[in-house]
This record gives C-alpha cells, structure tokens and sequence, in this order.
C-alpha cells in the first residue's frame, strides 16, 4: 500500500516503476507527468502526511519558516501574505495562541502538536488529496482522537479526500468511508466500510478482523492470519539454557514514592527555572511473574518511569527495589552491577535498537560474550541460532543484517537478544505500536509463551488500551508524573475510578462488528 502511495504523491523512485495499468488525478494522468510536472502536481494537487512528524519537519527551521517556504513555493504570495496565512492555518488546525508559538521550532511541540503543523503544511496549498500514511502511530489515545476528529473536520469543511494508510482497523471502522484490504501487494477486498468490517467476505479479512484485540474482555491468546510454525527442535537448546538460569524464583519490582526532575529550560541569566516534575511520587509493585500495563498520554512519564528502572534516568527521590534487593539510581548502578543483566528492555522500533552495521550473529552473541555465559565462540554462535528458532526465526539468520528483515521479524530479534542476557524482569515499551494487526499477534503471543514458560515478570508500557487488556494482569495509569489509578486490569476496565481512565477508555477507537460479535 505504502508504493502505491509513494506513486499517487509521485515520489516513486527508480528502481520502482508501474508496470502497467492507469493511475489518474481528475482529468490527470499521473504516469505520464514528466518531473516538472510531477513537482507541481506534488503540493499542489496532491500532499503527504508522514508517519512520524519529527523527521517530517527541520530540526532546524522554526514553524513560520516552513510554513512560509511552503506556501511562498505553492503560491504568488507575498512573505507577509504567506505569514498571516501560516498563523490562519495553525489556528484552523487547533493550535492555540498560533501568532506567538508560531516562532518555535518542531522540538518545543509534542507529538500530537507536531502532527497538527504537519497536517497544517498539507493543507496549506489546498490539495485534492491528501494522503496519511500512518498518521497516528506515535501518538497516544487522546492526541489520536484530535488528530482524526481534525481529518473528518477538514474533509467535510475542505472537500478534501483523504487516503488513510493504517494499521489500526478501529481508526478505519470510525473515520473512513470506504475501506480497500490489501496483502502482498494484491487487493483483497474493498468497499464500504461498514460492509468490509461488518460482514467481510475474504479469508483474509476476516483473519484481520480475528487478530483485532478487544476491549471489552481479555481473551487467552490472539489469533495468526496463517500462521507459520517456523520454530524447530533446535530451539530446545536455548530453552534448557534459559531454564537453568531461572531457576530462582520470578523476580517482582517495587516502587516507593519515586520522584524524577528535570532542570528547567533557562530564559534568563539571573532567574533559574524551576525544574521540570516528569515522574512525583510515583509508588508501584509489579508482582513476580506478572504483567504490568502501563498506559497514559504523551508526556505522562512512562517511558521516564523505564529509564529511571533502567538507571538511565536518575531519581532525585523515593527508592527502588528488585527482589527484594535495594535498585541503585542511574549512575551509581554500575555496568557490572546484577541488574544490567536482570532488566532488560524491548523497544518501540526494532531498527533503530538493533546495529545497522552488525549481523544479526554478532548482535546477539554480544550478551553472552559480556556478560561471560558463554566462553566459547563458536558455542555462542549455536545458542544465538537456538534461540532464533525459540522466538520463531529461521536459525540462518544470524549470517543476515538487520535491513533484510521485516518489522516484526526485527522485533523477534530483539526480543532473542534481550532473553539471552537471562533476564527476570522484561520491560516492553510500545513494541508492537509500529505493527500491522497480524504481525502484533504473533509478537504478544510470543510474549505471553516465553513469560509463561520462564517466568518472566514484564512492565508493558502503550498507547494501545485494548493490547494493554489482553496483556496485563495489573495495570497502572499515569497521568501528568502521577498515578491516577492502579489496579487489577478485568476492574479497572469494567469500572474504572478515575475520571482520566474513563476518558482514555472513551477515546480508544473500538471496532464493533457483527463478525466480531
């Protein structure tokens, strides 16, 4: 779906190219546009939204000016022109006090902001068709719910079409109006969406369909449009492996009034700025062998929370304790200390984790060399290759380089490099958000084997409320630095306390069908 994108919005490149068919914009044909053309038609007719706006945006340029260089390119307009028609845009789009944060740059918005100047840059030369490629990604349940309710805005008030690329079948169910189902390139099915979603007549759709989490109640595992058992016997190695290392029993986490500060942004030589509160009295227990969800907005402090469990983060207050044992801070939390090797982290985006420039071999013997479980070269080749096929690889993999891997087949990788540091305690943050339905199966269930199996403890942190569900047996809201409530995951989503959960709850797009159903 993403080339055929690529294609509309005449970004292509060689050595891709449409072998055949037809591809027009109105009276347009866009195939035979030669460059010129092609760059007109690009802004003018046609714009892109990315998936993540901080790549989307300069790091180096203030709103105003990209804003204007935009308009100024698409447009007669004069700078001053241009301007006023720069702050009109941010306004449209939500932005509050538009005439003074129009001067920041991309870094001093969050998220949810910067997606809204990528949508008001769009927007700004009055397309025909705007595409979305994964707009909502990154952000979380209440950010996301603006974002859409803006795109459903605009193309009323804009008569502007919209092509949203999506993994999120609840975003499809309540904002698109036609749905196309595509698999390797082929289209599996279209039409509207109420009858796509409600009553879907291909196999694979209806494998989709089964693959979406519900919200509503916890289900024991997910199901695998056609899944492949690529795992052998020769996983049994590094299972043994892993078993004679946990032996001891599952590790649990404690948390007491833990407070993390940031100092404050100076805007004056003579007045120091208060520091920034990102975690205040955050107080948690992750019982051993469990799952803890975490959820709350951007911003809230969850990924803080991990770097502070992590010790990249160091607390200016409250104490953390593994098993039972005192969790030194950040930098006094030496690099030989026991619990570099017993926390051990999954993130969000498996490319970025994961040396570009190293076999997948020699990524995941580096564990075992550091930490001395394995002496032995060649034996830490064998056991990296065990435990490729344990979390569903073929063993050969270890001769291949990251690149040469899908989303989710790097993401098993990370999950096999982080299980042969033996870990107890397993910190997963947001690794699924960047995964297809089908593709997020495979990886939770994966999960959910390798903690029953090892008795792993996990402190789940997403955006995703129902992925939350089915995951967590506790779950823990954050809001601001502060819990707003924790407790066991089946009560706190029949009938959450909290005001701010009950709105999360809302928010989170909910895919209601009778194929569900």
């Amino acid at each position: 779906m993403c080339f055929k994108a690529l294609y509309l919005a005449t970004l292509l490149q060689s050595p891709g190219y449409v072998a055949h068919g037809t591809l027009t914009l109105g009276d347009t044909d866009l195939r035979k546009l030669k460059p010129a053309e092609a760059h007109k038609v690009r802004g003018d007719r046609i714009s892109m939204i990315f998936q993540d706006p901080q790549t989307s945006l300069n790091p180096l340029m203030t709103i105003e000016l990209q804003l204007i260089e935009t308009i100024q390119t698409h447009s007669d307009s004069s700078k001053n022109e241009a301007r006023k028609r720069a702050v009109d845009l941010l306004e449209e789009i939500g932005i509050k006090n538009a005439a003074q944060r129009i001067k920041a740059y991309p870094h001093q918005f969050s998220g949810g902001m910067r997606q809204r100047v990528v949508i008001a840059l769009a927007i700004s030369t009055d397309p025909k068709l705007i595409i979305a490629d994964e707009a909502r990604t990154a952000l979380d349940v209440a950010v996301q719910s603006q974002v859409l309710d803006l795109i459903q805005r605009l193309a009323k008030e804009r008569q502007i079409a919209f092509m949203l690329i999506t993994h999120g079948i609840g975003v499809i169910a309540q904002v698109a109006d036609r749905v196309t189902v595509m698999r390797k390139g082929r289209v599996m099915e279209t039409g509207d969406t109420a009858q796509v979603l409600g009553t879907p007549q291909h196999r694979y759709t209806q494998q989709l369909m089964d693959a979406v989490p519900p919200l509503d109640r916890q289900i024991e595992r997910f199901r695998v449009p056609d899944a492949d058992e690529t795992a052998t016997s020769l996983g049994n190695l590094a299972e043994d492996w892993l078993l004679e290392g946990t032996q001891q029993a599952p590790t649990g986490l404690s948390l007491q009034n833990l407070t993390v500060k940031f100092a404050g942004q100076r805007t004056s030589l003579f007045r120091k700025p208060p520091p920034y509160i990102a975690l205040d009295d955050v107080t948690l227990t992750v019982k051993p062998g469990s799952t803890m969800g975490l959820v709350g907005e951007s911003g809230s402090g969850k990924s803080t929370l991990a770097k502070a469990i992590t010790g990249l983060v160091t607390p200016s207050g409250g104490t953390m304790e593994l098993g039972g044992a005192a969790l030194p801070f950040g930098k006094s939390r030496n690099r030989h200390h026991p619990s570099r090797q017993l926390i051990q982290m999954v993130f969000q985006d498996p490319y970025s984790s994961l040396n570009s420039r190293h076999r997948i071999g020699d990524i995941l013997t580096e564990p075992l060399w550091f930490y001395g479980f394995v002496k032995d070269a060649r034996a830490r080749e064998t056991l990296a290759a065990s435990m490729l096929s344990l979390v569903g690889m073929q063993p050969d993999a270890i001769t291949k380089y990251p690149h040469q891997f899908s989303g989710g087949q790097r993401q098993r990788i990370a999950v096999a490099r982080a299980l042969l540091a033996r870990p107890r305690f397993l910190i997963c943050d947001e690794p699924t958000s960047a995964l297809d339905v089908s593709i997020q199966a495979e990886i939770l269930n994966l999960l959910k084997d390798l903690q029953a199996k090892f008795g792993l403890t996990i402190l789940f942190i997403s955006h995703n409320l129902a992925v939350v569900r089915q995951m967590a047996d506790d779950t823990a809201v954050l809001r601001n630095g502060k819990v707003e409530e924790v407790g066991e995951t089946k009560s706190l989503y029949t009938a959450p306390q909290a005001a701010y959960t009950r709105s999360l709850l809302a928010l989170t797009p909910v895919m209601l069908t009778s194929w569900q159903t």
